[in-house]
């Protein structure tokens, strides 16, 4: 119990601290992209498909995604760069 205990703190923490960039778009795993706001798990396997064919060069590359438009790349680009000042 206290093993599963430990490894949901670490795996959230991991999550919350993992301040993503374009580059860590580019390699993370399904649950860290499901903590992005706005990426559920259809969504989350879909970037993961996607960019097993290309990676992702900008934001605006997210919109090759399907269920994925302008504004949802702004939002994610907005969330994950506000995650990366919290950091600092």
């Amino acid at each position: 119990m206290y093993k599963k205990i430990m490894m949901g703190v670490l795996l959230f923490w991991c999550m919350s601290a993992f301040g993503m960039s374009l580059k860590g778009l580019n390699s993370a795993s399904k649950e860290e992209l499901m903590a992005i706001k706005g990426i559920g798990e259809k969504k989350a396997q879909a970037i993961l498909e996607e960019r097993g064919k290309a990676k992702f060069k900008s934001f605006s590359d997210l919109e090759r995604v399907k269920g994925i438009g302008p504004q949802t790349a702004a939002n994610i680009k907005n969330d994950v760069k506000s995650k990366s000042a919290k950091e600092d």
